[in-house]
């Protein structure tokens, strides 16, 4: 069940608050922010064959640095529920357990208006 909003509307302060149930037998989920699915200002990607979160930007369809974190507090099969908050020079992602990931604002986003949740994550509530 992939999800794609083009009218999102997420601006410096807004929160996004995330709950859904990981499929048990996915290999990972992400979630896109950024302009359109060719310019991404975070793109939030954990990742069960590696045991890592990768977080990544894309400027006209060429993926940036990948950033790597070893914390991995997700699990296949279990229901979870974390935030993304967009600040005016990054995105802080608070994990299920409490730690935070923070990704730079690269593109220097002041508003998101594009947002696609792609891979074993099925959605059970989305907020902004």
């Amino acid at each position: 069940g992939n999800i794609e909003i083009l009218n999102l509307n997420m601006k410096p302060g807004n929160i996004l608050k995330v709950k859904g149930k990981i499929s048990a037998d996915t290999v990972g989920f992400s979630i896109n922010l950024g302009c359109s699915s060719r310019d991404l200002a975070l793109h939030f990607n954990p990742r069960f064959n590696e045991s890592v979160i990768v977080c990544n930007s894309k400027c006209s369809d060429s993926w940036q640095t990948e950033h790597r974190d070893r914390h991995m507090p997700f699990f296949r099969g279990c229901t979870v529920k974390f935030f993304i908050e967009m600040l005016s020079d990054k995105f802080r992602v608070k994990l299920p357990d409490g730690h935070e990931v923070c990704f730079p604002n690269r593109h220097g986003y002041r508003n998101i208006n594009y947002v696609s949740i792609v891979g074993g994550l099925k959605i059970i509530s989305f907020k902004l």
